[in-house]
């Protein structure tokens, strides 16, 4: 055996070991934590591998990748501010539109935080060595944190995307839409829309029409519940009434999901269903059904480009107060810190 299908094999073994850890998980629960992590880590895995079909070129092979990932750190930065910029102008001026904004400004700092590291030792001398060592600890703190941080966040972002591409089986019974905030307290604004139209699509590709559940409450600036809304919308695009079934109370992603299982579940028949909503809120819809006991199929609808990036941020804030989430955070960032802040700085800090 060559050692060209050697090194391929030595990488393809952990590699098909890690995806299939990942594909079982998936097919056990879709809304498991743990998911994000086996992602990221098969992606890792696979780019070493990618490297060794390059054979005698995997030197060169690795080190474009390397530039390429580089590259694409430097330049996150600058794009998730210009995003912000957009999202304030296109939209207005609040905590939520600044998100990407923000995340951008912290990325930044982190990646200025490891070129301080890695330029402090050369100021090195007995004479300035405690601020030297300090400030190294605080960069590579800083640096750290803000990278294992990213790399959750790039995880949980990967497994959004993969989840809107898993094949999924159709001849639903149910679809539920969920809610979202009404225009002028009456009307139905684009990201509504989207997910109605998401729904209509897969209620016309059912061979077996299901009942559409529009899921929404009324909130205080609203004149008419988002479900009522959302029926005036599915009627005028030719949905038949009679397979439509309103859930009017929920005010919460929780809600919208306990609601419409409980009225899906009062019912006589097979209870196959499809929550529809947007992309990036499905991993989140998912784990609330799973936590209620509602078997169902996430299926995501388009959002708009420059929407996306704070809306991502948004829901892994929320997946993140929950407190298995943020133990799972937690730890994974002490065990990296301090492994980290052992070795990373050497002898410096001794």
């Amino acid at each position: 055996m060559t050692e060209y299908v050697m090194r391929i094999i030595e990488f393809a073994i952990p590699c098909l070991l890690i995806w299939g850890v990942l594909i079982i998980s998936m097919t056990n629960d879709r809304s498991r934590y743990r998911n994000c992590i086996f992602l990221l880590a098969a992606v890792l895995s696979t780019m070493p591998l990618i490297c060794s079909l390059a054979g005698r070129h995997y030197t060169g092979a690795a080190f474009a990748m390397s530039l390429i990932i580089l590259l694409m750190l430097l330049t996150a930065p600058a794009a998730l501010i210009a995003n912000g910029l957009v999202m304030i102008r296109r939209e207005n001026l609040s905590l939520a539109n600044l998100l990407s904004l923000i995340l951008g400004v912290v990325i930044g700092i982190g990646e200025m935080s490891f070129f301080c590291f890695r330029l402090l030792p050369d100021l090195w001398s007995t004479q300035y060595a405690q601020i030297v060592r300090g400030g190294m600890t605080v960069s590579l703190f800083i640096g750290v944190s803000i990278v294992y941080g990213s790399l959750s966040f790039a995880a949980f972002v990967l497994y959004t995307l993969l989840l809107q591409v898993v094949p999924r089986k159709r001849d639903f019974d149910y679809i539920v839409i969920h809610g979202s905030g009404l225009l002028g307290g009456d009307r139905v604004g684009r990201l509504l829309a989207d997910r109605i139209d998401k729904a209509i699509q897969v209620y016309r590709l059912d061979p077996t029409p299901p009942v559409i559940i529009p899921s929404g409450g009324q909130g205080r600036d609203e004149k008419i519940s988002e479900a009522e809304a959302m029926r005036r919308y599915l009627v005028g695009q030719g949905i038949p009434q009679e397979h439509i079934l309103m859930e009017d109370r929920s005010t919460t992603t929780r809600e919208n999901v306990l609601y419409s299982k409980e009225i899906i579940e009062s019912r006589e028949g097979r209870h196959y269903t499809a929550l529809v909503t947007s992309n990036y809120h499905i991993y989140r819809a998912l784990r609330y059904a799973r936590e209620l006991g509602f078997e169902c199929t996430g299926i995501g609808a388009h959002v708009a480009s420059y929407f996306w990036p704070s809306a991502m941020i948004r829901e892994y804030i929320a997946i993140h107060t929950e407190v298995m989430s943020a133990v799972v955070f937690l730890l994974g960032w002490a065990a990296v810190m301090a492994l980290t802040m052992k070795l990373g700085v050497g002898h410096f800090l001794q």
